[in-house]
């Protein structure tokens, strides 16, 4: 990964080396032409001119990601993605502050106090007066680009998340799924996602 490559106004700002226990990953920070524009982006091994990467672009999950809470399944899905792109030599996961389907972290535990009354998490996010999925991938895209990324083997169960992308301008060659394994808690959660949401989760 280069130091300070960029497109437009959004550019890597800072790059430095991330041991894992996934391998040897770079991690680099993304800034954009807003205050709230910024990802970071952790790669895997070197990136082969003209082949498209494995990318996992993933929303920020505090509850999953740190405290492991079995309520969804963000955690699993950044563990798979992670020896996925070991396993695969190369690739990307391009990490967002986008908390809670883009409601933020407060908003996110209120919808958790609603589904613990009965609700569904999209239920809860429309009481809240919020989209079902508030998440926007345009910015995610640009970052994308700053980091010399045109096209992606994309690691995802979601068609918007691909739909946004290729409107702007990252081609998705392949959808891989993204699906480890599904615990009790929830089971529940990840119906809502593709019955409501079409997320692409067979067998749910």
């Amino acid at each position: 990964m280069k130091h300070r490559k960029q497109t437009g106004k959004v550019r890597v700002v800072a790059t430095a080396n991330l041991p894992t226990r996934f391998g040897r990953f770079t991690i680099a920070g993304i800034k954009g032409r807003g205050p709230d524009e910024e990802a970071v982006a952790i790669q895997h091994g070197r990136l082969k001119p003209g082949k498209a990467p494995v990318v996992r672009i993933h929303s920020q999950c505090l509850t999953g990601d740190v405290f492991t809470s079995e309520r969804c399944d963000c955690r699993a899905q950044l563990e798979l993605s992670l020896r996925k792109i070991a396993k695969s030599g190369s690739g990307i996961v391009l990490y967002l502050p986008q908390e809670g389907r883009g409601i933020g972290l407060i908003n996110k535990v209120k919808a958790y106090e609603l589904q613990d009354e009965g609700l569904d998490t999209v239920e809860a996010n429309r009481k809240l007066g919020f989209a079902a999925d508030s998440r926007d991938y345009d910015f995610a895209a640009e970052a994308l680009k700053a980091l010399g990324v045109r096209s992606v083997r994309l690691l995802s169960n979601n068609p918007d998340k691909i739909a946004q992308l290729e409107r702007a301008g990252i081609r998705v060659v392949e959808r891989i799924p993204c699906r480890p394994r599904t615990n009790h808690h929830s089971r529940a959660y990840l119906r809502t996602k593709q019955d409501k949401m079409g997320h692409l989760l067979p067998g749910i």
